[in-house]
């Protein structure tokens, strides 16, 4: 059984996770991380690879690529920007997709509950989306899409409370109908540190595990459950209130640090490990606190916002 007074960050992004193992050891077996600025400095880029079961479970995320995209400026406003992040997400999801044949069907996914504000980005990217499967013939025009390697469709599968179907239970009807190649799943993450609310996109080759990083577990979107290669794109946008109150609590001891007269204070708590910390933060902040997510106030806006990104990114690749 699971020690429940461990602490666990929660976060859905592998990069999160991979810099908080690093601050305890130097090295990972079984994990490879790059990373790199583009854009002339504008857009960080890192890539954790988890070659091994031992990585896998060092890291908590499944075996594959995890590609982190960062700017400071994503969630802003600014067409001139999102046209470079839609640019560098379609170069990145490019190197994912598989090749197993000339032309693929792609069915991109938009996960979430479109009438929550953070967790509305899925289906935001699906309404934004040229979809060219079989839009040809609807039309009655074989030239109005001409891309000789992909077939474009999309599906927003909506919630349990909503449907009474898991996601994986209706994606997987859907790919198996249309005989879809890939399944490409676009959801709202959680992050550990509030500045990557908004800021951040994850694409990974390892597929999703829905509300994993609220602790709301659903029906895992993989390959194993699809029956076809998952790829998973995502964005932080909420972050919990428990890791708000336990950075708090670190900067408190800087503060108190750099105050003459609190050494002993700053010495004792310093003492305490990840457990002991967890406590004393779970004893301090009421139990509502504990399972509450905060998103920024301008939220609606900028997922908004952010959802062209994405869908424009994959229009670059699709059409």
């Amino acid at each position: 059984m699971e020690n429940e007074n461990k602490f666990k960050i929660r976060t859905d992004l592998a990069v999160e996770l991979e810099e908080d193992i690093n601050k305890k050891q130097n090295k990972i077996d079984g994990v490879k991380v790059e990373r790199r600025y583009i854009n002339d400095g504008k857009i960080s880029v890192t890539r954790v690879v988890i070659t091994s079961n031992e990585g896998a479970r060092a890291i908590g995320k499944p075996k594959g690529t995890y590609i982190t995209l960062e700017s400071e400026d994503m969630g802003k406003t600014g067409e001139g920007y999102h046209r470079e992040m839609s640019g560098a997400l379609s170069v990145y999801l490019r190197e994912l997709l598989p090749v197993t044949k000339d032309k693929l069907t792609i069915l991109v996914a938009g996960l979430g509950n479109k009438n929550a504000t953070a967790d509305s980005l899925g289906p935001r990217v699906v309404e934004n989306l040229c979809v060219t499967r079989l839009m040809n013939e609807s039309v009655g025009n074989t030239e109005l899409f001409d891309n000789d390697m992909y077939e474009l469709c999309a599906i927003a599968p909506g919630v349990l409370a909503e449907t009474g179907m898991e996601s994986a239970e209706i994606i997987e009807g859907v790919v198996k109908k249309i005989k879809a190649d890939v399944v490409i799943a676009v959801d709202a993450l959680s992050a550990r540190k509030s500045n990557r609310l908004n800021t951040t996109i994850q694409i990974s080759n390892s597929g999703i595990n829905p509300g994993s990083g609220v602790g709301n577990h659903r029906m895992e979107i993989t390959k194993k459950n699809i029956g076809v290669p998952v790829i998973a794109i995502g964005i932080p946008t909420v972050i919990d209130a428990a890791t708000i109150v336990n950075d708090t609590f670190d900067n408190l001891m800087e503060v108190m640090k750099m105050s003459g007269g609190m050494e002993t204070y700053v010495k004792v708590l310093k003492s305490f490990n990840d457990e002991e910390k967890y406590q004393l933060i779970k004893e301090v902040i009421s139990p509502e606190l504990q399972e509450m997510y905060v998103t920024p106030k301008d939220e609606d806006a900028t997922v908004k916002y952010i959802s062209y990104t994405i869908s424009e990114g994959l229009n670059i690749i699709f059409t």
